[in-house]
């Protein structure tokens, strides 16, 4: 490693967090991945073992969670200090290493582009996944009322020990059957539709949920789960098909309806690094215990945990640990 340039710190990387960016990047599939070799990772957390020139605001020994566009997989990382946050007192790196993409999605979508209220019904795709577990902390913290969904009903019982939630308030998605799911949830709930909806799934259970936004609703969509390749070659005649399925909606019905859609992909806060400590002072205000971390892989079986993740079965965040 050459010594960090001013303004950086050399970092000992503990802990990197996983994200289906990584995936998608790793597939081909993500248009903000660098062109030509590139080393995956989002996001990590370690301990400072040198400072550059000018650097005033951390010490070597100094533990640290970080930020970069993509090279996280790494041993050692000279980091952009304003991409850096202290590590909380009592948590480990992988702790540190499942918090900041995720948990920054979930606060930026619920309370800057979402602007939720207590009181609001929110929906919630994936809730047990690293995102949906974030956004069920800061949306209890609101004082939000929440309905959540899964893909499989093995998650069911850990959402409900995790996030305290009702068997009323878990829906397990089915493909077909979901606009009746969500007409039986809000029932149950007694809603009369959603204030909010958090979106990383798309495909066939976009539009239900765009259908049963309330006057004022807001659909937030950062991700689409729906079109990750299963195994680790992309068909692209199956991607193809689903990509012309995709959600369409006519922004003039918008109008009449009075509804949002909108879409964001985190890694544009790369370029609005002064916008970062507002958004860890939103994360932390609301989420004070570490993550739920589900699965632990050495750093040597990388493309496993990959796999892992890509397979749709793991709950809360999974960090490869140096």
């Amino acid at each position: 490693m050459p010594a960090p340039p001013p303004g950086h710190a050399r970092v000992a990387v503990g802990a990197v967090g996983l994200n289906f960016a990584d995936i998608a990047a790793c597939l081909g599939l993500y248009s903000a991945t660098p062109k030509g070799a590139f080393v995956p990772g989002l996001e990590f957390a370690g301990t400072v073992e040198a400072v550059g020139e000018g650097v005033t605001s951390t010490i070597p020994g100094a533990r640290v969670i970080g930020l970069t566009r993509f090279g996280g997989y790494a041993t050692h990382i000279n980091a952009d200090m304003r991409y850096l946050h202290t590590l909380p007192d009592g948590w480990s790196f992988a702790d540190g290493a499942a918090l900041p993409v995720q948990a920054i999605t979930a606060w930026y979508a619920i309370c800057e582009l979402g602007a939720c209220r207590p009181g609001h019904a929110v929906l919630v795709q994936s809730a047990a996944g690293g995102v949906g577990l974030n956004a069920l902390d800061i949306l209890h913290g609101l004082g939000a009322r929440i309905v959540a969904t899964v893909g499989s009903e093995s998650k069911v019982p850990f959402l409900m020990e995790r996030a305290g939630l009702e068997r009323c308030q878990v829906i397990v998605r089915d493909r077909r059957g979901f606009p009746g799911q969500l007409d039986d949830a809000l029932r149950a709930n007694g809603l009369s539709g959603f204030d909010l909806v958090l979106d990383a799934v798309a495909g066939p259970f976009f539009e239900p949920a765009y259908r049963r936004l309330r006057p004022a609703g807001r659909l937030v969509i950062y991700g689409a789960a729906d079109l990750m390749p299963s195994g680790s070659r992309t068909n692209w005649l199956t991607l193809a098909a689903r990509y012309l399925r995709r959600p369409r909606i006519d922004p003039i019905s918008m109008v009449s309806a009075n509804r949002s859609v909108m879409g964001f992909n985190l890694i544009w806060l790369w370029d609005e690094a002064e916008r970062l400590p507002e958004a860890y002072t939103g994360v932390v205000g609301f989420i004070t215990r570490p993550p739920f971390v589900g699965r632990r892989f050495p750093f040597a079986d990388a493309p496993a945990a990959l796999r892992h993740l890509q397979g749709g079965a793991s709950v809360g965040k999974i960090v490869l640990e140096v």
